[in-house]
């Protein structure tokens, strides 16, 4: 049975037919994004490579939807070698249907929560699991559940998932209990794990419990899932305790049959190895032990306002409302309005841009507000209610005073894709004004020795800038992290590692290092 064959094409068209009913967000929060039969094949391809020749197959997928992936199976092994096959369903919507899809075939499929069911007992476990979890992220997941699958998964397979992590890890961990001894996993999943911290306990599962095999990334341009926003990776394993010496694989873009990157790695080298995702291109990254940015600035995420349609204004909004000026702070746009990567300044600060901004930030208790300002009392009442009583909001006091985020000289866009015009996914910006900056920048401010050596010599400002722009976008790349269609994303965290022992160099030779030397040791010490 190859991609054409009669069953899969009905399958292909009732995946089409009961995805049409449900709208994409509905689908997004339940993590419903099918697998491609082409992806599904190669899944199932490498699989074979990797069991025992003519050994039957007891076949296990805990998110089975319609059957990509025992489709797949069919194709690739034959129904003679499958002993067994089972799959779970939750959603009666897709479940239903698939039942009657494969009637007469030997895939048992239940209509029911695989996190919820009690694995198999006595040795009849499966050898061969393939799964493309529910991608669900963890705000669309209450107490109660995070709490009992915390718990299942402890039980099942030690592993102690972090808060933040997605259902995935949880059905990843479940699984665990399922597999017989020397069996196959495979699981197509989001590649974010290997950097994020959620990722660490999965990481260490990976490293310390089972052999890790291969984990193949593919380029996150070419995207796996049209309607899914992320960078896919599928993650082999076997459950059993690895070797001495034990290699894995890292493989990156192309297909898994032909990628176009691929690098052995040692097991004992990953244990050091923060991130995971650039170890095809790259190997394993050695610990910065230089000086690094972190050791020259200090680096935030822009201002988080609660609103921007509510505080963010232009001069003639701020006008028509009659509102006063003095609460009203320069802000730049975002990144894709600042055609020049140098802000320069008007006399009164505000940068010398076409898009000026303003941003409300009021300290007055609000009786003050009411009896001073009245027209400002009167706009902050029209939002009271509502943005007011939003998360960030409903936490200051005032509700309407925003963080301090001073000007800062430096800024580095937040995220960034690879666009032909731009070679670099990230921006370095010099901003010469008093504007400050929303959190789709991340805020560069130097430390006293830095800013004293700075203000003592103007131009080192721009030699400083331009170090930044020369910073090679694998370095960045290394420390940030990718998601699907292209789209890169830096944290304060991660920029703060990037290594900078050239900018020790641009600054005064006597003065500035052994400063910088008592500065570092503070902050490493706190």
């Amino acid at each position: 049975m190859d991609a054409s064959s009669p069953v899969e094409a009905r399958r292909l068209t009732l995946q089409a037919e009961l995805d049409a009913v449900k709208t994409a967000k509905e689908r997004n929060q339940l993590g419903q994004f099918a697998t491609p039969t082409g992806l599904a094949s190669d899944v199932l391809a490498y699989a074979r490579e990797l069991m025992p020749e003519n050994a039957s197959i007891r076949f296990l997928d805990p998110a089975i939807g319609t059957g990509s992936f025992y489709s797949a199976l069919l194709r690739e092994f034959g129904e003679r070698r499958i002993e067994a096959a089972k799959g779970f369903e939750i959603d009666p919507h897709y479940g239903k249907p698939a039942q009657e899809l494969w009637k007469g075939h030997a895939l048992d499929l239940k209509l029911a929560d695989f996190t919820a069911a009690a694995p198999p007992q006595g040795g009849s476990g499966y050898n061969l699991l393939i799964c493309n979890p529910p991608y669900v992220r963890h705000h669309h997941m209450d107490k109660e559940a995070k709490a009992r699958l915390l718990a299942a998964t402890s039980a099942a397979s030690g592993i102690q998932i972090a808060g933040l992590a997605g259902l995935y890890c949880y059905f990843l961990g479940l699984s665990h209990a399922w597999m017989e001894p020397d069996g196959v996993a495979g699981w197509l999943i989001p590649s974010e794990f290997m950097d994020v911290n959620y990722g660490v306990p999965i990481k260490r599962y990976l490293l310390n419990e089972v052999e890790l095999i291969r984990i193949h990334r593919f380029d996150p341009n070419e995207l796996q899932f049209g309607d899914a926003l992320v960078s896919s990776a599928v993650v082999w394993f076997r459950k059993r305790k690895r070797a001495a010496g034990h290699q894995i694989e890292f493989s990156y873009g192309g297909t898994l049959a032909k990628p176009k990157l691929s690098r052995l790695v040692p097991a004992t080298a990953l244990q050091g190895a923060s991130k995971w995702t650039s170890l095809a291109a790259d190997g394993v990254r050695v610990a910065n032990d230089g000086l690094r940015l972190a050791d020259f600035f200090d680096i935030k995420r822009g201002l988080a306002t609660g609103d921007n349609r509510f505080f963010i204004m232009t001069r003639e909004q701020i006008a028509e409302r009659e509102l006063p000026a003095q609460f009203f702070k320069p802000i730049l746009p975002g990144p894709r309005y600042l055609e020049s990567d140098i802000v320069d300044s008007e006399v009164d600060g505000t940068p010398k841009i076409e898009r000026q901004l303003f941003m409300l930030d009021c300290r007055l208790p609000e009786n003050e507000v009411k009896t001073l300002h009245p027209k400002l009392w009167a706009y902050l009442q029209t939002g009271k209610a509502t943005v007011g009583e939003t998360y960030l909001c409903s936490r200051r006091s005032p509700w309407y005073a925003q963080e301090n985020r001073p000007a800062p000289p430096f800024l580095c866009t937040y995220m960034g894709r690879g666009l032909a015009k731009r070679a670099k996914p990230f921006r370095f910006i010099l901003n010469r004004s008093q504007a400050t900056a929303a959190n789709v920048y991340l805020l560069l401010y130097p430390k006293p020795p830095v800013m004293k050596a700075l203000q003592n010599r103007p131009d080192l400002t721009m030699r400083v800038w331009e170090f930044l722009n020369s910073i090679p976008p694998a370095t960045l790349l290394g420390e940030g992290r990718v998601y699907g269609g292209g789209l890169y994303k830096m944290e304060p965290k991660e920029l703060a590692n990037v290594s900078a022992e050239a900018i020790a160099d641009l600054l005064p030779d006597g003065i500035v290092r052994p400063a910088m030397q008592v500065e570092m040791f503070k902050v490493h010490a706190a």
